[in-house]
């Protein structure tokens, strides 16, 4: 079966950096578009960013831009998201996502991780 497995969330200072990454199993991975999203408590899910197939395409939630960077290795069948400057606002459970599409917001993702927790204290 499909798997996301997130990892590298935990607790950071404001102005800190973070990488996360997610390994995937179970689908084609160099195939499909990844991305992330967010909650924080009480709060709906939130669109981070996107990245296509080939990795030649990324978008980004308007709250995480300039600051944040998804990438991916394909031969590795993982996503990354480098998060620079963070923010107290950005403390969230990061959530992996596979499949879907991109349009004005990842749309219809297929499969999602667990979820790693990112905290960042002021």
């Amino acid at each position: 079966q499909v798997q996301l497995v997130e990892s590298g969330g935990g607790l950071v200072q404001a102005g800190g950096s973070l990488r996360l990454s997610c390994v995937a199993s179970g689908l084609p991975f160099s195939n499909s578009h990844m991305g992330w999203f967010r909650q924080a408590a009480g709060k709906e899910r939130e669109f981070v960013a996107f990245i296509s197939w080939s990795g030649s395409t990324a978008y980004y939630g308007d709250s995480v831009k300039g600051r944040f960077t998804i990438s991916r290795d394909n031969a590795k069948r993982t996503v990354y998201l480098q998060m620079l400057s963070l923010k107290p606002e950005d403390t969230a459970v990061y959530y992996c996502a596979a499949g879907g599409y991109y349009s004005g917001s990842y749309v219809q993702p297929a499969y999602w991780g667990q979820g790693t927790q990112v905290t960042v204290s002021s």
